[in-house]
């Protein structure tokens, strides 16, 4: 696939930009997530707890480390032009957690190009069943 630079943004509009590769999201990841956060629910850190009684049948991650993962499986597609100064996230809109990442299991990025005056976005999901969405913004000069 041709690289992404500022010049040729306008002819990748509606096209799929890529897909990044798989992202294990491990109990040792969500464990440092619980860390880092403060959410130290029994669903996410308790493993023998969430065997027993989760509806999972274990600990899955939570939400917001699975939408965290957007920024650098989102890098690994290579949606910031090589030639841009930076590359921002614009903001999320309706973000669902339709499906749980169980611990040990993994998650990717497709992302696709869409264009609005002079700002280009690209939208992310995670795949299957598109649980989460955001947009990343490089304005033209």
């Amino acid at each position: 696939m041709t690289e992404l630079t500022m010049s040729n943004m306008k002819d990748r509009v509606g096209s799929e930009l890529g897909v990044s590769d798989w992202m294990i999201v491990d109990q040792e990841r969500i464990n440092e997530f619980a860390d880092c956060t403060g959410d130290r629910q029994r669903i996410h850190v308790d493993v023998d707890r969430a065997r027993r009684e989760s509806p999972f049948g274990g600990p899955v991650a939570h939400g917001y480390l699975t939408l965290s993962l957007i920024g650098p499986l989102s890098l690994d597609v290579g949606v910031v032009p090589s030639d841009a100064a930076a590359g921002f996230n614009y903001g999320l809109d309706k973000v669902r957690f339709l499906a749980p990442v169980p611990a040990g299991g993994a998650s990717d990025c497709a992302s696709s190009s869409t264009m609005s005056r002079k700002r280009t976005t690209a939208s992310f999901s995670s795949r299957p069943g598109t649980p989460l969405k955001s947009r990343t913004a490089a304005s033209q000069p």
